[in-house]
């Protein structure tokens, strides 16, 4: 089935970025948000996107497209294809669900964005649960290419097939999770090293900024490229992996069972935020974004010209 029309619950931050993508792909893209104010933010975030997205080679247009708004869910009522971006709360989630089920086709794909919520649990009510999924991306997905398919108990095999074929034709790299866990699979990798992160502040052993500065001038550099597995075959040398594994795996196990965790106290958070301010200086949050959006684009050039 061709995805010609899509709509797009929630207008926030992820919603725009969907809505930026979407439209430079040459998709009719309606947005529906209960905030009257996020039709100009939209419009705003589009207008910033485009020339990334043109950079790309995501489109050829020049002038960016505009995306159809309303605050009434009734305006998702011809869409073939649901991306949905609303809060992580389960309630509010089956409310959503109920909602879009009384306005779109029954064989309308929905597509929740959600970064922790299972499947599972937002089809559990639902009249066509069996077109429901996960499909989470990493912010800004305009941006980021990776989209994590997770299927419920209760999702059509075929749900999952026409969602991938339509985020290949997003030219994202939709990733296909085996099985349900809360997070999915990106954001339990990035939690186990936030974790430490955090817990290497509370133990002193390290500043915020060193250790944002240790992860993006070193194991960063090298995670642009390739996953944790190939970076550690290729420090196996010529016997790589299981040399690796045979060589090293033991210090992998001492370090692993010396990893801690840190409650988020008051105190903590205020230490965290702290660091992170200092870290930043002056610079505002915007103008933080555009240098990370202008060198995501130049990192996806460099990874393209190497074969990556």
């Amino acid at each position: 089935m061709s995805v010609r029309h899509v709509g797009i619950m929630g207008g926030g931050l992820i919603g725009m970025s969907w809505a930026s993508l979407f439209l430079a792909r040459g998709i009719e893209v309606t947005v529906v948000d209960p905030r009257p104010a996020a039709g100009a933010e939209l419009a705003a975030f589009i207008a910033a996107a485009w020339p990334h997205l043109r950079a790309l080679g995501l489109t050829e247009t020049e002038t960016p497209r505009q995306a159809a708004f309303s605050t009434d869910v009734a305006a998702l009522a011809r869409v073939d294809y649901l991306q949905e971006n609303g809060p992580d709360r389960i309630a509010m989630k089956e409310e959503i669900v109920a909602s879009l089920e009384a306005v779109i086709g029954p064989e309308v794909v929905i597509a929740s964005s959600t970064s922790s919520l299972m499947a599972s649990d937002i089809q559990a009510g639902a009249r066509h649960p069996e077109r429901i999924l996960v499909a989470h991306p990493m912010n800004p997905p305009h941006l980021v290419p990776m989209v994590e398919l997770v299927a419920g108990r209760l999702t059509a095999p075929d749900t999952v097939d026409r969602a991938e074929a339509f985020y290949l034709q997003m030219q994202r790299v939709p990733i296909r999770v085996k099985k349900e866990v809360p997070g999915h699979l990106a954001n339990r990798l990035t939690s186990a090293l936030y974790r430490e992160a955090v817990h290497m502040v509370a133990e002193g052993i390290a500043d915020v900024g060193d250790i944002d500065k240790a992860i993006a001038a070193g194991p960063g550099m090298r995670w642009a490229l390739m996953g944790p597995h190939l970076i550690y075959h290729l420090g196996g040398g010529a016997g790589g992996y299981r040399h690796y594994l045979d060589h090293l795996g033991p210090t992998q196990e001492a370090r692993w069972s010396d990893l801690g965790q840190s409650a988020l106290t008051e105190e903590l958070k205020a230490q965290l935020v702290g660091g992170v301010e200092a870290e930043i200086g002056s610079e505002s949050p915007e103008a933080l974004a555009e240098r990370r959006d202008a060198a995501l684009v130049a990192l996806a050039a460099l990874k393209r010209q190497h074969g990556f």
